[in-house]
């Protein structure tokens, strides 16, 4: 148990009472948890402003993805049979389970608090279980990354779908596998777990793999004002959206 575990929750409230303080405002929303904000909070790695939702810890992509769900898809209509969400952030976490209940999968490769423990270069699961998938920010950790998508696209329902999201930090996929030392890959690949950088041409590998691939971006279904308040950045990435195309 890490020491923020054996904090008590009563204890824990106080703090993030007083963390917020500074946070305390309107100028900022959160689409997720429905709590304003004077700002948002640095984050990342190289951190950026006004980035992470003090209330629920969720950052520019996960906004952008609730609110493409919310707008874009069928997901809250009662027809999902199941949804497997692969590495799942707990700012997302919470309110899919919430809204879904037994259809809600979470997967992970390492984290204990995952409900499957799951390598998804190799998905136990039956041809064509999922009727939504959703998998951010992960390929960038897998050596075998065409492996995956295919398991993906095996593991979907006809009509379903998955959004399968990355970052694209180069203006080509970059990849080396005889680079396995932590340092140099946070050198080439821009974090000691990464084992490329995507460019543009990550849609080419997903229609590769069986996909067709709908690029959306947050200017295409929100308004200035939307982006503005809800700190929809470049940060947030692109939303791209598989179905599985017929061979």
């Amino acid at each position: 148990m890490s020491l923020v575990e054996m904090i008590p929750p009563s204890v824990k409230e106080v703090l993030r009472s007083v963390l917020s303080i500074p946070y305390r405002g309107r100028n900022r929303w959160c689409p997720i948890c429905g709590k304003s904000s004077r700002k948002f909070a640095r984050s990342g790695i190289v951190p950026r402003a006004d980035a992470k939702c003090m209330h629920c810890g969720a950052l520019e992509r996960h906004r952008l993805v609730w609110l493409y769900l919310r707008r874009r898809t069928a997901l809250f209509d009662g027809r999902v049979g199941a949804m497997l969400h692969v590495a799942a952030e707990p700012s997302l976490q919470k309110p899919l389970q919430s809204h879904l209940g037994s259809a809600y999968v979470t997967a992970d490769l390492e984290d204990p608090r995952a409900m499957v423990r799951m390598d998804i270069t190799d998905i136990k699961y039956p041809d064509e279980s999922f009727d939504v998938i959703y998998c951010s920010h992960v390929l960038e950790h897998v050596p075998d990354d065409r492996r995956a998508m295919r398991e993906f696209r095996r593991t979907l329902k006809p009509g379903g779908w998955a959004l399968l999201l990355v970052p694209i930090t180069a203006t080509t996929t970059f990849e080396d596998p005889t680079v396995t030392d932590p340092k140099e890959r946070l050198r080439l690949f821009g974090q000691k777990d990464h084992v490329r950088r995507y460019g543009p041409d990550y849609v080419d590998r997903l229609r590769d793999e069986g996909f067709e691939v709908q690029v959306s971006r947050s200017e295409d279904f929100l308004s200035p004002e939307e982006i503005h308040r809800m700190g929809i950045t470049e940060a947030a990435g692109e939303i791209y959206h598989c179905t599985k195309r017929c061979r």
